[in-house]
């Protein structure tokens, strides 16, 4: 059985990642991407579906764990009443190949271990052909799949599983290195996994140093970062929302969801958290995965793609898997690709012009592209849609949907404006007040004082929050004041914030939901604007005590039950926390400046879109 979400850890190598647990078992394994079939499933099912542990005998060891300094190197410290142990987890980066490695070292006394090795492709559902090599490495074989296990203790067959128990004493090391191939290639070859240890440590210190300073809040916007960069493709530069599918949006229900993929909806909040942060070459990387998934008719547009741009998402269900904490159904694919969200338009243009801003896009290269899209936009932007959240009980007219539009018609305005690029900016102007006009008009409600999830409703929603984050209004305006306090005192539980009132049946889904995490920091971000920072960093400390000890966030947060739930880790809370972290320092005074950290901007300098 799986472990709580908070008791994992990621590692990975830009290109796939794996789940560690604090129980020392890798639950969670798609080679060799990110979107590939997992050939560790427990996570999502049983032992039998997949696992690789490593743990001490002696049932009272007391186990902690750390990531080593600024990377994504995973070190399990193991005390027993013998000895004192560590077991490093990595995924080697700029090696050869696709591997995982597990390095045992004894750092004092001695200590007694066991390793239990289940290899299962297809999300757990092919027991592969394993046998041993020439060199006595066990090869794992299943239709285009293979794997490799090389090992400085033996294993045994114990059924369809494969053990060993080891002692390592002080000044004593076993390695483990497992390597991903395909079964009609010649087998991966062998790497020193000291050497690809110290490359891979090198490679993530030296990314970490370009890191710009969040004030206090360092610590947690770099931790962050680093999880941010373990989702990139490096490849294509697409950002997976998250390296996991079907973990419960409630512990037992059906929102179940498969997250390996990339979100439109993320890109202005993922561009602008990579910029402020100093991470120019992601974020242009990124905008470049927008323009090559976005290539075609204006009118195919999607709301998410495959992790280099594929357009196919097709959602199918695992039923051999039982689901984690038996929440079913367990889901592969996505069919939200083919749904209608006008306000993926918004953060496109949006991320064009911050872009064109930060100099990313001098020469104007899609600038053609924008006006296509524009074009298709002032067609269809008057229809209903599914919204940000991707419901499934029918369309409306949104509201957080239609502020985007306007945004995307305000940044082409802009774009003309500032930087000169050719455009009807007459009629844009026009459009963007009638687009205005009408959310104004029809998203807001008098006798609530605030803006509400779609037109003609009572129910609230958190998107809302964005209105002032956008440009939409100005934080000044009292609309945005009513709306910040309708959202704290209708859709806070427990000092969180939900999307929106799951029970009002706008999703089409039983059942509810934990607190959304990345809502919660938009209400930070909104605070700052409206100058409440006591309350504002009251709440950003609230939110960085709910993370794991490794500094890690899932999607959502159950405050009943007081434990995660949703993919993880997600990145569009990661995202959401840097941002608001240099926000946040933003607002602080020299004099409360950690050293090191960025000089302080008054209001016009809060790190927003604007």
């Amino acid at each position: 059985m799986a472990l709580n979400i908070e008791d994992y850890a990621i590692i990975g190598d830009c290109e796939t990642a794996a789940l560690v647990g604090r129980d020392g078992s890798i639950d969670w394994l798609c080679w060799p991407r990110f979107d590939s079939a997992a050939c560790f499933a427990n996570l999502l099912g049983e032992p039998e579906n997949g696992r690789w542990r490593i743990w001490p005998i002696d049932p009272a060891a007391k186990v902690a764990r750390r990531y080593r300094g600024h990377t994504m190197i995973l070190d399990t410290l193991i005390e027993t009443a013998e000895g004192f142990a560590i077991v490093t987890d990595f995924m080697p980066m700029k090696i050869r190949g696709t591997h995982l490695i597990r390095l045992v070292r004894g750092v004092r006394g001695s200590v007694r271990l066991r390793t239990e090795l289940v290899i299962r492709f297809d999300y757990g559902s092919v027991a592969p052909w394993v046998h041993r090599d020439e060199e006595g490495s066990l090869i794992a074989v299943a239709g285009p799949d293979l794997l490799v296990l090389r090992a400085s203790t033996p294993l045994h067959p114990d059924g369809l599983t494969h053990v060993g128990e080891f002692t390592v004493a002080e000044g004593e090391s076993v390695e483990f290195t497992l390597s991903y191939g395909l079964s009609y290639q010649d087998a991966p070859r062998a790497i020193d996994p000291y050497k690809a240890l110290e490359q891979t440590e090198r490679t993530w210190l030296a990314w970490s140093k370009t890191f710009e300073h969040a004030g206090p809040w360092s610590e947690a916007a770099i931790r962050s970062l680093l999880t941010l960069r373990a989702l990139i493709f490096q490849p294509s530069g697409g950002i997976v929302a998250a390296p996991t599918t079907s973990l419960p949006e409630r512990l037992g229900g059906g929102r179940n969801w498969d997250y390996r993929f990339c979100w439109l909806r993320d890109a202005t909040f993922t561009l602008l958290a990579l910029m402020n942060a100093g991470y120019v070459n992601e974020a242009d990387k990124w905008r470049k995965w927008l323009i090559r998934a976005l290539g075609g008719e204006p009118s195919l547009v999607q709301i998410l793609y495959g992790i280099a741009g594929e357009r196919r998402a097709a959602e199918r269900t695992l039923p051999w898997l039982s689901g984690y904490a038996a929440s079913q159904p367990v889901r592969v694919g996505n069919a939200a690709a083919d749904q209608l969200q006008l306000d993926i338009y918004g953060e496109v243009l949006d991320v064009f012009y911050h872009s064109r801003r930060a100099g990313l896009a001098p020469d104007g290269d899609d600038w053609a592209l924008q006006i296509e899209l524009l074009k298709h936009l002032e067609i269809v932007w008057e229809e209903p849609d599914e919204g940000i959240w991707e419901v499934r009980g029918g369309r409306r007219h949104f509201t957080y949907s239609k502020v985007m539009v306007w945004v995307a018609f305000d940044r082409a305005v802009k774009s003309v404006e500032e930087f000169g690029l050719e455009g009807p900016l007459d009629h844009w102007r026009a459009l963007r007040q009638r687009i205005h006009d009408d959310v104004c008009r029809n998203g807001f409600d008098p006798e609530q004082g605030a803006f509400t999830q779609s037109y003609g409703v009572k129910e609230l929603d958190a998107s809302v929050l964005l209105i002032a984050l956008v440009g939409f209004l100005p934080p000044e305006d009292p609309r945005v004041r009513s709306t910040v306090e309708a959202v704290e005192r209708e859709l806070m539980v427990d000092g969180l914030l939900r999307r929106y009132d799951p029970h009002a049946g706008v999703d089409g889904l039983p059942g509810g939901e934990g607190a959304f995490l990345a809502c919660s920091f938009w209400l930070v971000d909104n605070l700052v604007l409206l100058g409440r920072t006591d309350d504002a960093r009251r709440l950003f400390e609230r939110l960085l005590a709910l993370r794991n000890d490794l500094g890690l966030l899932a999607e959502e947060y159950d405050p009943l039950e007081k434990r995660f739930v949703g993919n993880f880790p997600q990145a569009f809370s990661h995202i959401a926390l840097i941002n608001s972290a240099y926000n946040l320092a933003h607002t602080y005074k020299p004099c409360e400046q950690r050293s090191g950290a960025k000089a302080p901007a008054d209001a016009e300098g809060l790190l927003l879109p604007r």
